[in-house]
């Protein structure tokens, strides 16, 4: 399974994210929007918008952290 997740610094909603995998002791890429054009640019040609955070599984993307939360929370055990 592939992941990573799309952010940026300042987001509170990134924050919580991060908080949560921070519990679960997790760690996957990370790829910050506002560190060039290019990366806000890919997660725009794969979400269809600039929104984070933006969680990648396979391809596709989930956004809204409470989702992205949730998501974890289900997926745990097949990722550790």
């Amino acid at each position: 399974m592939e992941l990573f997740l799309y952010y940026k610094k300042g987001c509170p909603y990134c924050e919580k994210v991060f908080d949560y995998l921070d519990k679960l002791k997790l760690d996957i890429p990370l790829k910050n929007i506002d560190e060039s054009s290019e990366v806000r640019n890919e997660l725009i040609s794969i979400g269809g918008k600039a929104q984070v955070p933006c969680l990648i599984i396979d391809g596709k993307a989930m956004y809204e952290s409470n989702d992205i939360i949730k998501w974890f929370s289900e997926n745990i055990n097949s990722l550790k």
